[in-house]
């Protein structure tokens, strides 16, 4: 993302290089991977794979997001708060934009391989943002309790049976763009979260 790399360039790049800013963080897993990999051939389900990305991660940079990873078959994103007082509805947005991408993707190859379908989930708080890794391999990337708790807002996606879920904290932003879908615990989290999904998937 344009942000991260100015960073980069501005000459962020040591480790410990880091900023604590407000950000909302943006996960997106692709459901039935395992399976995926198991049944397709190698070239077909990397085929598949780059058009999940084309569909999450590309939305998420068209609404000004920030693609900090891509790891095994999850997009690790951030809307950053601290110079975009519209992260949230960005963050939505590109969530949106996901869904229908890979809607007329599966609309489109409907006989010619399986659907494509993601879990995403999207959370806000203060993370460090910055350089992590050891001298010869750093990663730019964010930390902190935050990004441990999106990842366990995606898994809830599957248990709930939605698509996609946003945190407490993001819906208090933009109440009328979520609706509740209760309070439920999070593996490692003391507390229980209520979490939101967008009214169209209610």
């Amino acid at each position: 993302g344009s942000g991260t790399g100015l960073r980069v360039l501005q000459g962020r790049i040591r480790r410990g290089d880091e900023d604590r800013i407000p950000a909302v963080v943006w996960m997106a897993d692709l459901r039935g991977s395992t399976s995926m990999q198991e049944r397709l051939e190698r070239g077909r389900y990397l085929e598949l794979l780059n058009e999940f990305f084309e569909s999450t991660a590309g939305s998420a940079l068209d609404a000004g997001g920030e693609v900090l990873q891509i790891i095994g078959d999850a997009v690790l994103a951030i809307f950053p708060m601290d110079q975009d007082p519209d992260a949230a509805r960005r963050a939505i947005a590109a969530a949106r934009a996901a869904l229908a991408r890979l809607g007329e993707y599966n609309t489109a190859h409907a006989a010619d391989g399986p659907r494509l379908a993601m879990a995403l989930a999207l959370h806000l708080g203060e993370v460090n943002y910055g350089n992590i890794g050891v001298p010869g391999r750093l990663d730019f990337t964010v930390t902190g309790p935050v990004v441990n708790e999106v990842s366990r807002i995606e898994g809830l996606c599957k248990q709930l049976g939605r698509p996609v879920l946003a945190s407490g904290g993001l819906a208090a932003l933009v109440p009328e763009e979520l609706v509740s879908m209760g309070s439920h615990a999070l593996r490692g989290v003391a507390r229980t979260v209520e979490v939101f999904t967008l009214p169209e998937l209610a």
